[in-house]
């Protein structure tokens, strides 16, 4: 199977353990993720504004060129890329009025009507790939690893761009059940990290970690499990002033789920760029005997 794959521009420069991980996984699945030949950003954060229309203008320019590429659905690694596509082209889909004001903007285009399918790595794994094929490629079961899987928000909300139940997603601890790792609910799951704030509001960043991670830490959780770059950034950054600040905070490793994947598969560890996660992500891992 080849699908369309959407990098987006925090994949390429800051979550190349993201990247590299779910490309390795996804080929053990038979899978090609060909990514796309002429991409740019995808706008990054969806415009609440209703007449905001050429804030879409980057996403549904992505879309065009899909087609393009001859594939009639694109898979996003990227929480937020996800959310802008999924969005723009709903948009696209099912508003006249702003699909001929956005198809307006356009130059060279021909008009776009929301024909592409926008679907995230999670769901392709759940609904093309399947868990039973998932399970059967594991080597190296997680047995024992209480695994808490954190969503964040852009995967869940608002609800047309839900991957999985908004309220109760059960879609990471499917995958980690898959995996022979045991799930660990904890109630900041779907809770947001601060996402952009931490550009002028570090201080409650940081403490919006401090309330996931003690709340994953608190339900016995040895590991936090992630699918979103600037989630990754925030709990990892903010554990560093948090042990300073809080000296009783310990603090948990944390992992992409195509890291997890890519362990259990035995796959070549260098696929899963185990340096660009924190100091205490790798010892983590060494003394658990993930890693040599």
């Amino acid at each position: 199977m080849i699908l369309s794959y959407f990098p987006g521009c925090t994949i390429k420069t800051r979550a190349r353990n993201f990247e590299d991980s779910a490309i390795a996984v996804m080929r053990e699945l038979g899978v090609n993720l060909e990514e796309l030949p002429r991409w740019n950003c995808c706008g990054t954060v969806y415009s609440l504004a209703e007449d905001d229309l050429v804030h879409h203008v980057a996403s549904v320019r992505n879309l065009m060129h899909i087609r393009k590429q001859g594939h009639q659905k694109v898979v996003t690694l990227c929480a937020f890329c996800y959310n802008s596509l999924h969005r723009a082209n709903e948009i696209m889909r099912d508003n006249p009025d702003k699909r001929f004001a956005i198809n307006s903007f356009m130059d060279e285009e021909d008009p776009y009507e929301g024909q592409i399918s926008v679907s995230h790595l999670l769901q392709v794994l759940r609904d093309d790939i399947g868990l039973d094929k998932i399970s059967a490629k594991v080597i190296k079961p997680l047995d024992g690893l209480k695994i808490a899987s954190y969503y964040g928000c852009t995967l869940l909300r608002p609800k047309s761009a839900a991957i999985d139940n908004p309220e109760n997603p059960i879609i990471l601890q499917s995958l980690v059940k898959a995996l022979g790792g045991t799930p660990i609910e904890f109630p900041f799951a779907i809770e947001c990290c601060g996402s952009f704030q931490v550009v002028d509001n570090r201080d409650f960043v940081n403490e919006r970690a401090y309330e996931i991670i003690n709340s994953a830490m608190k339900n016995g959780a040895e590991v936090l499990l992630v699918s979103c770059p600037l989630c990754e950034f925030n709990l990892r950054q903010a554990q560093v002033k948090l042990k300073q600040k809080y000296t009783d905070f310990k603090g948990l490793p944390i992992l992409y789920f195509t890291q997890i994947m890519a362990l259990s598969f035995g796959l070549d560890i260098k696929v899963n760029d185990f340096e660009l996660n924190s100091t205490e992500t790798q010892e983590w891992l060494k003394k658990n005997k993930l890693v040599a």
